[in-house]
């Protein structure tokens, strides 16, 4: 079946017991077993719920992945997977990760005795140069929050894979839709779903998929002995997502291009980061592995002044942290999701606007943004 054939009925058969055509919201903690070790594949909703289960059924297909694995938030899903490393080994990430992750991983984990490389992007094509025998896996963010630099996951795989080390891609910002990690090399797949496969700004989850009989049971283990789970209603929301997010996306590109591309031609716009433009330095890359370039935009502002004062000026673009809901947002990493970051050799640049393009009428959406980018003596006279 195809992606979108997928996205609506795998893993969400009709409810047998009352033919209802959406999967329920089994809200229980607890299963009525039918004598003491004997029971019908659920017994507390730590372990398993049957609306997680289809949770995950729908991802791991959408994913190609054998084995899915659904946690309460991104980070949650995140802190599980390095569990799959111990104290004193080595995990390579990308340099421009999430702020979040950097914030774990510098604050929480190398004061406990693991160890941290960060390779920025243009240095991946020498991963082979940054791994040794002590390297347990390799993060890659592609595109990466918020520089939106691409990494070709193949070659990446490649290398980290004949140094006895493992590759886990955030998929966040190109969903399944647009790339697909796993056929492309990689050993495991995490998203935050409260982002494009949610769709709608609603819920916090996050989703870990893999071929790896090994790492999938180690990750189930994981999952019910450390408790980061999904609540039902969580799980329902992102399941009713995934049924529009390929319409959802292909609109998310196409207003994202065409932001791109006039952004690129603003006067008041140092520099586009978007991997679709030519001007990209992974088009190519992004071109090979992705079947279109994502929803989200960066760019540089003037200053970190005009960066501050253009995005408390427009009205569409909402000033918000997160992303990939079906309305658009406005941000300043440095000042946001990057805070954390702030102290590090790669920092967010002071004077980056990220946007979230969502899904309005594009005129709008870039008749928002040429207000805010306007001079000040413009808007005065065309408000």
């Amino acid at each position: 079946m195809e992606f979108e054939t997928r996205a609506i009925h795998e893993g969400q058969e009709p409810d047998p017991a009352t033919g209802a055509i959406i999967t329920p919201i089994y809200q229980t903690s607890t299963y009525v077993q039918d004598a003491v070790g004997e029971h019908k594949g659920y017994d507390y909703s730590r372990v398993a719920n049957p609306t997680r289960t289809a949770l995950q059924e729908a991802l791991a297909s959408l994913e190609g992945a054998d084995h899915g694995i659904a946690f309460s938030s991104g980070l949650g899903a995140t802190t599980t997977l390095m569990h799959l490393v111990d104290p004193g080994q080595r995990v390579v990430l990308i340099a421009d990760v999430y702020g979040g992750v950097y914030r774990m991983t510098s604050q929480v984990y190398e004061p406990k005795g693991y160890l941290f490389d960060y390779v920025p992007a243009d240095e991946f094509p020498n991963l082979r140069d940054h791994l040794d025998d002590n390297t347990r896996m390799v993060w890659i963010e592609s595109p990466s929050n918020p520089l939106l630099n691409v990494v070709d996951i193949r070659a990446a795989a490649e290398a980290a894979h004949d140094a006895g080390a493992i590759v886990v891609v955030d998929n966040t910002f190109a969903t399944p839709y647009l790339q697909q990690p796993l056929s492309l090399g990689a050993d495991v797949v995490v998203h935050s779903t409260t982002k494009y496969l949610g769709g709608h700004s609603d819920t916090v989850g996050g989703f870990a998929a893999t071929n790896d009989p090994t790492i999938a049971e180690r990750l189930y283990f994981l999952q019910k002995s450390l408790g980061a789970v999904p609540g039902p209603f969580d799980c329902w929301l992102v399941l009713r997502g995934i049924k529009t997010l390929a319409v959802r996306m292909r609109q998310h590109c196409e207003n994202a291009m065409a932001v791109a591309l006039w952004l690129e031609r603003h006067g008041n716009v140092e520099r586009v980061l978007y991997p679709g433009l030519p001007s990209h330095p992974s088009h190519t890359i992004a071109a090979h592995q992705m079947r279109d370039f994502g929803g989200m935009v960066s760019f540089l502002a003037e200053s970190e002044q005009h960066a501050i004062d253009l995005v408390a000026r427009t009205k569409l673009f909402q000033l918000a942290e997160s992303l990939g809901g079906v309305e658009s947002l406005i941000e300043v990493p440095a000042k946001m999701t990057h805070a954390s970051t702030a102290s590090a050799p790669f920092a967010a640049p002071r004077n980056l606007v990220r946007l979230s393009v969502g899904i309005e009428a594009v005129q709008d959406l870039i008749a928002d943004l040429e207000h805010a980018l306007a001079p000040a003596a413009v808007r005065s006279s065309s408000s």
